[in-house]
């Protein structure tokens, strides 16, 4: 059983700059790939960015360029740089497990952590 845990959500206002972090634990061999999903109110939830273990990426377009996915050697912490950041950042950002590259085949999820908020005022 996979286990998820995210940190630094917070308030920032426009332009500013926010890192999340993830630390997995349990069931490590059953997935390649850390994600961060977010959900804004009234939204669905939207895959925002992944990494897999040999250091391959994906983001959505709305991030490109802002947001950076990064992880550790160890294959269990994923953070996401979040810079310039906009109101329509606003959302929970949540930490995933997916034994592929979830953009791909959303079936590939494993496991979610609970969320971390973020605000961004403008």
């Amino acid at each position: 059983q996979v286990q998820l845990v995210e940190s630094g959500g917070g308030l920032v206002q426009a332009g500013g700059s926010l890192t999340l972090s993830c630390t997995a634990s349990g069931g490590i061999s059953e997935f390649t790939v850390l994600g961060w999903y977010r959900q804004a109110p009234g939204m669905e939830r939207e895959l925002v960015a992944e990494i897999n273990v040999s250091g391959s990426s994906w983001y959505r377009d709305s991030v490109k360029g802002r947001f950076t996915i990064s992880g550790d050697n160890t294959r269990t912490t994923s953070y996401l740089q979040m810079n310039s950041l906009k109101p329509e950042d606003t959302a929970i950002y949540y930490c995933a497990a997916c034994a592929a590259f979830c953009v791909l085949n959303d079936e590939r999820l494993i496991s979610w952590g609970q969320g971390t908020q973020v605000t961004v005022s403008s």
